[in-house]
């Protein structure tokens, strides 16, 4: 039985949801978390569509049997795979990332050119291109999968030569395209931002939906009214893999919240 002191339960494929996760904490300091990064199975990005369904379906699972009182799926490629099904399938709240970080691209945009950046999976799943257009038909929507982002900023390269080529690579395409406004679809992609930022230009506006997502947690506690009240939350890790790793990654995003983690076999 969820309640008030019930925690919030996100996953991710990895460690890029602790982008999301660390916007949640901000906007919502009392609330217990409870963060399931599923780093042996990583990256969801390249997998088939069963694969990030059956992925996405036990790690809510995991969570529920937590007892949390709410599940956010923090990672984009399970968002357009999966988000609907799990929606369907758990008896508490779902909050994907895609939708919030939609809302956001098209109060943003200007000229009604967005382009949007993910992993092969969610790109081809066609997901944010179908969202903005349902938002707004005249949306012209630009989309580039981005593999080697991921592997790059869970080796810890985000700012160097190497950071630099790939972003010129895959951006080039859309730096001529004239979009002003660009979402970062993947949760590790916030980590690129300076790198992207320089190779795309400052008039371009980037859109990372974490903080979105946080704001959509929020509102949908208070309207379920089971948003904790009192005292300061508390924050619990598990991994599927070594969890050193983890904890070092993860303090990139984290800071010193992430002092442990505890790995469960899959």
């Amino acid at each position: 039985m969820t309640n008030q002191n019930s925690a919030i339960g996100v996953f991710d494929s990895g460690i890029g949801g602790l982008t999301v996760l660390h916007q949640i904490i901000e906007a919502l300091p009392r609330e217990n978390t409870v963060y399931l990064g599923d780093t042996a199975r990583a990256p969801y990005g390249t997998k088939s569509v069963e694969t990030v369904l059956r992925y996405s379906f036990e790690n809510s699972e995991f969570l529920v049997e937590k007892g949390v009182k709410l599940v956010v799926v923090a990672c984009n490629t399970s968002t357009a795979i999966a988000l609907g099904h799990l929606k369907v399938e758990l008896s508490i709240p779902v909050i994907g990332v895609i939708e919030p970080g939609v809302r956001r691209a098209i109060k943003s945009t200007k000229n009604k050119k967005v382009g949007v950046i993910g992993t092969e999976a969610t790109i081809q799943s066609g997901a944010y291109t179908r969202a903005l257009k349902a938002a707004d038909p005249d949306i012209e929507v630009y989309s580039r999968a981005c593999p080697l982002f991921v592997p790059l900023v869970e080796e810890g390269w985000t700012d160097n030569e190497v950071v630099e080529m790939t972003v010129k690579a895959y951006l080039g395409s859309l730096k001529q395209s004239g979009i002003d406004t660009l979402i970062l679809g993947c949760t590790h992609y916030p980590l690129l931002k300076k790198a992207i930022r320089k190779f795309i230009g400052s008039s371009v506006r980037l859109v990372d939906s974490a903080e979105e997502t946080a704001k959509e947690v929020q509102s949908t506690l208070k309207i379920a009214a089971i948003i904790r009240k009192t005292g300061k939350g508390a924050h619990s890790f598990f991994v599927t893999d070594a969890p050193d790793r983890f904890i070092k990654v993860g303090r990139r995003f984290l800071g010193e919240k992430v002092e442990s983690a505890v790995r469960i076999e899959r």
